[in-house]
């Protein structure tokens, strides 16, 4: 009993000595924040207000935004089907798995291992004689058995916090995991809806080159009518008929791009391209205001930011770890269980044995490994803050990015929509004068090929202000916060 109460006292000294944790404890490092982003929001974009900063911030579902019930359903599949968040999703639950099995080690373990033997020892040993099996006879014939169920329970107690920093970094790495999956998430939301509207876009450009392949059809047949009457010539007719065609040409061309963006949409939503087709559906909505908050908030409403500062937090703790291999480790064992030669026997007090001793190692020399291996996880720390401050300026570049191009592309199709109106007005009075013949087919193409020109411009400069529009919801982080990290 008095060993037992040594072997107990060393045990409470251990439990006590396991609160001390060596190595920095974690403080998150400072990015670069401006106070104010550089570029003015488009004017018909809300401004951040500081007395209800929340209202002005997208939540949840940000492609509702839009209004666009296609996109919507769409949009949706993205987390059920899309293969690519659903291995971000395995990855998370792989992470949360390693907290387990890192905090398991905090904890004893105990193994069992009960075993039969039988075995007779030479009979040319004299008395006392041991060769691999006892010589005490458990019958006539000097066979003996063994029952044997040992119970073996080992705690290695957490004297330098080096258990309870791996299971902080591996809940550091759970967190960023899941921060990665928002941000896998996001993405490809994003990427589907910009392939969806570059899709309305070029069903838009398909109904304007449809309705000029109507409108040259026109001038052709009536080209052709001067011709047979003598007032045109046969080269007016050959420009005619070359334009319809060229724009006959290009009308069938958008079916390539159409038919890879509707295979494109599919697979994010997690579908063959096969089972999906998208139905015609002209580009014809604006931007919606997007709400924009302060910079400083920005570093809390981008997954990927929240991904690198969780990853520099799980890169701080293996710091520690590191310098816990300078200490010594201590390791209290215990043994016990029954044993006994006739298993009538095998469960009676007389049949019980035990043994109980705490034990230590430490490394005296190691020529510099444990050192190395501090400074690897120093270098490796520096890295992780490195690359969480240059996701930091990535996030406000992208957002800076975006902003300049919804202002610009608003200036820009502003200033289109006039240009059109005056090629679409110029070529209503070119095709007067042709009629009354006061006019050349040669001015009727020159004005023909500008409406072409400044109404495809103006639809690409559309669809690329609502692509700017859903770049800089991404760059805002959608509607997903730090608050969601588990």
């Amino acid at each position: 009993m008095k060993v037992i109460r040594v072997h107990s006292c060393l045990f409470v000294a251990a439990l006590l000595l396991s609160s001390c944790k060596v190595g920095p404890n974690y403080v998150r490092p400072t990015a670069p924040t401006p106070p104010a982003f550089k570029e003015p929001p488009p004017e018909n974009y809300k401004e951040w207000k500081q007395a209800h900063p929340s209202d002005d911030i997208i939540h949840g579902k940000w492609w509702e935004i839009y209004n666009d019930p296609d996109l919507n359903a769409l949009e949706e599949q993205v987390n059920i089907s899309n293969q690519n968040v659903l291995l971000a999703e395995a990855q998370y639950r792989e992470a949360q798995a390693a907290i387990k099995v890192s905090r398991s080690s905090l904890f004893p373990t105990l193994t069992a291992g009960p075993s039969i033997s039988a075995g007779q020892g030479s009979r040319n040993l004299s008395a006392g004689q041991v060769s691999g099996v006892s010589t005490v006879s458990g019958g006539a014939s000097g066979i003996r058995t063994d029952y044997f169920l040992p119970l073996d329970v080992s705690w290695t107690p957490d004297l330098w916090g080096s258990i309870r920093r791996s299971v902080t970094a591996a809940r550091a790495t759970a967190q960023a995991s899941a921060a990665q999956l928002e941000n896998a998430r996001l993405s490809f939301q994003a990427l589907l809806a910009q392939d969806y509207f570059s899709l309305r876009g070029l069903d838009a450009e398909q109904k304007f080159l449809t309705e000029s392949v109507a409108d040259f059809q026109e001038f052709l047949n009536l080209t052709q009518f001067r011709y047979e009457n003598g007032v045109a010539s046969e080269a007016d007719v050959a420009q005619a008929r070359t334009q319809l065609e060229t724009t006959r040409a290009q009308l069938i061309d958008l079916g390539v791009q159409r038919a890879q963006l509707e295979h494109a949409v599919a697979v994010l939503a997690g579908k063959p391209p096969a089972e999906y087709s998208a139905p015609q559906a002209p580009l014809t909505a604006t931007p919606p205001p997007i709400p924009l908050a302060l910079p400083s908030e920005l570093l809390e409403r981008r997954p990927d930011v929240a991904a690198a500062e969780r990853q520099m937090a799980a890169s701080n703790e293996q710091i520690g770890i590191s310098k816990a291999a300078y200490y010594p480790t201590v390791t209290l064992t215990a043994a016990g269980g029954l044993e006994s030669s006739a298993i009538k026997n095998w469960f009676t007090w007389p049949s019980h044995f035990w043994s109980l001793g705490p034990g230590a190692s430490e490394t005296l020399l190691d020529f510099g490994r444990r050192r190395g291996l501090v400074e690897e996880s120093q270098a490796a720390y520096d890295a992780t803050v490195a690359t969480y401050r240059q996701t930091v300026l990535t996030a406000f570049q992208q957002v800076e990015d975006n902003l300049a191009a919804l202002r610009i592309l608003e200036q820009e199709s502003g200033v289109e929509d006039q240009a059109v109106q005056a090629a679409r007005e110029s070529l209503r009075i070119t095709s007067e004068q042709y009629r009354t013949g006061v006019a050349t087919y040669l001015q009727v193409l020159t004005a023909q090929t500008s409406v072409l020109g400044t109404q495809s411009t103006a639809i690409s400069i559309l669809t690329r202000r609502m692509n700017a529009s859903v770049l800089l919801i991404e760059a805002l982080g959608g509607g997903w916060s730090t608050s969601k990290l588990p």
